[in-house]
């Protein structure tokens, strides 16, 4: 089939790079001349696992094609994807002008009979609003508007992809099903369950899903702290919880809550949804408060270890983005603790295996090192922050001869017990 990805964002560009990789002829379009220059230099403008060669394999085929021109794209195209952005406005809905401006781009360049399908996250009713937008330039039976909520998961988006759980599809016409039936064959001959529903229900569940999860992290971190002041493992509590099948043991993992470019947004703009509907989604604004909370409780006990003597200690983050692999800053924890420490006079450096972070650029005392070695230089305190799988057997003693530390492993990366006998000081979540 022939496919255009409005925006080559992380969304975009997986999905499309994908969509080649089965056979079909896909042109990625976006108005950032940039990006657009990298992806045709062979080069990948995001940081994501097997990405790039992917990307490469379907560029140099002809399969896969990157241009600023929407006329060219849209028009080659039989079905259109809308891939762009829904950042967080000021009043904490999604802003959703990217994807009228693709609907209005999608109503100039119409020459046929296209399936449109809106794979950014938005609020009920968007749909709606963006058959509206078209049907001021096109006659409603040259097109179809669906939505295709995407379920990537930043670091694993390739293989969400090629074996998903479900593709949930929300349309209404049965012929255009019959076509997005036949785009996801070759997933759902590998087991994936497609699914079809209308299109506000899709809308909805995506919304839905993304919130359950962000509960399910914000949960197991609440247990945790109980954990830490009555003795008991969480990592216990959670195998004991996950066993239980209407549970499950996924996302049930402690840490410094949840972070990205889904969870915070898509907490926050269905609470704006229900709030315009007159629903009081009182479970999923508790869930932001306590995420919000559980950042703010993180530097109190980085505090705690250090005694309050903050000043002039160098603390050593290893990791900063809000999960391993990936490169995405937004909502990670890092954000709220290396400021609020620098504050207090610490000194501090960070390594992160996707490299430096613009976001503390403007921090004086806040260092970007090149390896973990010369990033636990002298360190008086490692904060495991981020699970990359090279922090996962470090040799402290070989980098930290002779020198008084302390670490604080936040992802529970390490056993207490061997680090008792090793004579370090170690703090964990929930342990």
């Amino acid at each position: 089939m022939k496919i255009c990805m409005i925006g080559a964002g992380y969304v975009g560009l997986v999905s499309g790079a994908c969509f080649a990789d089965l056979g079909n002829t896909v042109w990625c379009v976006d108005k950032d001349k940039n990006k657009i220059d990298i992806l045709n230099n062979n080069k990948i403008p995001i940081y994501e696992p097997g990405l790039r060669e992917i990307v490469s394999k379907n560029y140099n085929s002809k399969r896969l094609k990157f241009t600023t021109d929407f006329s060219l794209a849209i028009k080659n195209s039989d079905i259109v994807f809308i891939c762009v952005g829904t950042p967080t406005s000021n009043d904490g809905s999604a802003d959703l002008k990217y994807v009228f401006n693709a609907a209005k781009e999608i109503s100039k360049n119409i020459n046929k009979f296209k399936i449109i399908v809106n794979k950014s996250t938005v609020p009920v009713t968007t749909g709606d609003k963006v058959e509206k937008i078209i049907s001021k330039k096109v006659k409603r039976n040259n097109f179809e508007v669906i939505s295709n909520p995407e379920f990537l998961r930043e670091g694993e988006a390739i293989r969400d992809f090629r074996f998903p759980d479900r593709i949930v599809i929300g349309i209404n016409n049965k012929k255009v099903l019959k076509k997005i039936e036949a785009l996801y064959e070759p997933l759902v001959k590998k087991g994936a369950v497609f699914f079809s529903t209308n299109r506000r229900g899709a809308e909805i569940i995506k919304y839905a899903s993304n919130a359950f999860l962000a509960t399910k992290i914000s949960y197991i971190n609440e247990i945790a702290n109980l954990c830490e002041k009555t003795h008991v493992n969480v990592e216990d509590v959670s195998l004991g919880m996950g066993l239980d099948r209407r549970i499950g043991g996924r996302f049930l993992r402690v840490g410094p809550g949840y972070g990205g470019s889904c969870f915070p947004k898509d907490t926050k703009a269905i609470t704006v949804t229900g709030n315009q509907y007159k629903t009081n989604l009182s479970i999923i604004k508790s869930v932001i408060k306590s995420n919000n909370d559980r950042m703010k409780l993180l530097v109190k006990k980085v505090k705690k270890i250090l005694l309050n003597k903050i000043k002039n200690k160098k603390i050593v983050f290893l990791g900063v983005t809000f999960k391993s692999d990936t490169d995405d800053m937004r909502g990670s924890s890092s954000l709220i603790m290396i400021p609020a420490l620098h504050k207090n006079g610490a000194i501090i450096r960070y390594y992160d295996p996707s490299g430096k972070k613009k976001e503390f650029s403007k921090l004086k005392n806040v260092l970007f090192c090149n390896n973990i070695s010369s990033t636990l230089q002298d360190a008086d305190l490692v904060v495991i922050h981020t699970d990359w799988d090279e922090f996962k057997s470090i040799d402290f003693r070989k980098f930290l001869k002779n020198k008084k530390f302390k670490i604080y492993d936040m992802r529970n990366l390490y056993s207490p017990s061997k680090m008792i006998k090793l004579g370090i000081p170690y703090y964990s979540i929930g342990r």
